[in-house]
């Protein structure tokens, strides 16, 4: 059994930076430790996923909370939160799978927020893709 110290909390922090709207290198991080002798593929991955899932929630709590504030300075046309938001009804959850892709994953998120999708599917649904991509990661690599 780990305990709270052993955990790698570096890999926490930068999968968590990089989900958020700033990037980071959290799977070159993963690589370099699982390459270490006594490293725990099933630690490592986990400690990534739950940074990274954090950073997201981070994202999807910025977009709920923070539109309102930011729907009065940047003027968005009804039309166009319309328009979004008809999107994401017909291919939110699927797309939130991916929500640990470059460049659109965070946007993802923060539409997530904003169009208050469930919180509970959510965390379901990027905790599936993120491990999914962190899983696939470690089994390529080792």
């Amino acid at each position: 059994m780990l305990s709270f110290t052993q955990l790698d909390w570096p890999l926490f922090a930068s999968a968590l930076v990089s989900s958020t709207l700033f990037p980071g290198g959290s799977e070159a991080l993963l690589l370099l430790h699982l390459q270490e002798e006594n490293s725990s593929v099933y630690a490592l991955v986990g400690m990534a996923t739950l940074g990274n899932v954090l950073g997201s929630l981070i994202t999807y709590m910025m977009g709920r909370f923070g539109f309102q504030l930011s729907h009065r300075w940047f003027r968005v046309s009804q039309e166009k939160l319309d328009r979004t938001e008809n999107y994401f009804a017909r291919f939110g959850t699927p797309a939130l799978l991916f929500a640990w892709l470059p460049i659109i994953g965070d946007p993802l998120c923060l539409v997530a927020g904003m169009l208050r999708y469930h919180l509970m599917w959510f965390i379901l649904v990027v905790s599936l893709g993120k491990l999914a991509r962190y899983s696939f990661l470690a089994w390529l690599f080792i």
